[in-house]
């Protein structure tokens, strides 16, 4: 199994403009490649590419209709009070998230 790690919004170190331009041409070029992805894990600032105001959705909606699952951290959420801005995936647990991590075959961690 391979699991997409998004703990942020923003890719590298740096300017946060610049940061999250990054990871949005990741998240497409990603979209666009034969790569499977089996779950994706948004957690802390990685909640925002899955919320309302997020400009990643349309990469996000072409990776899960080649199959993978996006689970957004519900305590992340709710510390933002943005459970109600989820607009893809699910709400996942740090339960879940410590077992991926410990099962997933590839980690990729794009920051």
């Amino acid at each position: 199994m391979t699991f997409l790690y998004l703990n942020s919004d923003k890719m590298g170190q740096g300017d946060p403009e610049l940061g999250n331009k990054l990871m949005g041409i990741f998240l497409e070029e990603l979209a666009k490649s034969d790569l499977r992805i089996d779950l994706i894990g948004c957690v802390n600032s990685g909640m925002n590419l899955t919320t309302k105001g997020s400009g990643v959705i349309s990469s996000l909606r072409e990776l899960e209709k080649r199959g993978a699952r996006i689970a957004t951290c519900g305590t992340c959420l709710d510390f933002h009070n943005k459970r109600e801005d989820l607009l893809i995936g699910e709400i996942g647990n740090m339960e879940q998230t410590v077992q991926v991590m410990a099962e997933a075959d590839k980690i990729i961690r794009p920051n």
